[in-house]
């Protein structure tokens, strides 16, 4: 979703990105050129501040396009409130680009992976799991637009339908919970750590390790190039 959003930046846009994983694609994948401006929550790492911060841009800068990057664990405790204020106000916005993607794994999908690259412990479904919801049909139901991608080859159609909204668009990406979000450099530490987490029994291991080496494969070979 974020490869194909850089390919279609417009110009003097606003981001604003949760401390998760939308933090981990924020930073890889979206190019920032001049004009441009971005936030997140930084050191504190607060869950949830993509939506009210993008809120607050919208209302300083009525002219310029603004994207929320959330995650459903993010738009579950206070985004969908906000998207409310949204379908309140937009109208009165010089420009309606008001773009909100929700990544859809049903995972607090952060914690979920320091908890097995940092303290080598699996999975908790407990804790981690979280309800599947209707984002997309949620936006629909207070009048703005909604759109559901759970297919890869339609990322960028749906970015190209989103992007020429003429009113405020979610765009609730249906992802995999697994994909790991490797770092450039991988240290003995986290690798020890993730095999542990493997070992105690995490419940979706096989599936991850498959992500993992898929991942691990396809960076080798974008080096060599």
């Amino acid at each position: 979703m974020f490869f194909e959003l850089n390919k279609r930046l417009p110009e003097k846009a606003i981001f604003t990105a949760d401390s998760g994983s939308t933090a981990c694609w924020y930073a890889r994948f979206l190019d920032m050129r001049k004009g441009m401006m971005g936030s997140l929550s930084g050191n504190l790492a607060t869950m949830g501040p993509s939506m009210p911060y993008a809120v607050a841009a919208k209302f300083a800068y009525p002219d310029r396009p603004v994207f929320a990057l959330a995650g459903d664990g993010a738009m579950q405790m206070n985004g969908m409130n906000d998207l409310i204020t949204v379908g309140k106000y937009w109208k009165e916005w010089k420009d309606p680009r008001f773009v909100v993607l929700v990544l859809n794994n049903r995972d607090l999908n952060m914690v979920t992976w320091e908890l097995r690259a940092q303290s080598g412990e699996p999975k908790f479904d407990g804790s981690q799991e979280i309800p599947d919801f209707p984002y997309a049909s949620y936006a629909e139901s207070i009048g703005l637009m909604g759109l559901r991608c759970d297919r890869p080859e339609d990322v960028a159609k749906t970015w190209d339908v989103a992007l020429k909204a003429d009113r405020p668009v979610l765009v609730e990406a249906v992802v995999d919970a697994e994909f790991p979000m490797m770092p450039p450099h991988i240290t003995l530490k986290e690798m020890v750590a993730y095999a542990k987490s493997v070992a105690k029994g995490d419940p979706e291991s096989k599936h991850m390790i498959g992500e993992t080496i898929k991942t691990a494969v396809a960076g080798i070979f974008k080096k060599d190039k």
